[in-house]
């Protein structure tokens, strides 16, 4: 499958990043390596994973880390819609 990033989950991924950057430098990259290899198997297996109350949007957690992925597939296309940290107030959509 094809991935596309929303404008807002790139700026999700960088955020992240920054955030940890300041903290832990390796610590933001041990993150970052595992969102991207979620994201991976995402593109490999797109309807695996949970859905969410929008029939359209699944979700898919990184569970070492405790962020979650929201995606759509339409077609052969993947798109990455926003990526979030579990302790934050739930998402209330696209």
């Amino acid at each position: 499958m094809r991935l596309r990033y929303r404008a807002q989950a790139l700026a999700d991924i960088d955020g992240i990043h920054r955030y940890l950057e300041e903290r832990s430098p390796s610590g933001a990259r041990s993150v970052l390596r595992a969102i991207y290899a979620s994201i991976q198997l995402i593109a490999e297996r797109p309807l695996s994973y949970q859905r969410t109350d929008d029939p359209d949007i699944r979700v898919h957690v990184v569970r070492r880390y405790r962020y979650k992925i929201f995606y759509s597939v339409a077609g052969d296309t993947v798109e990455i819609i926003h990526v979030r940290h579990t302790s934050r107030r739930p998402w209330t959509g696209a």
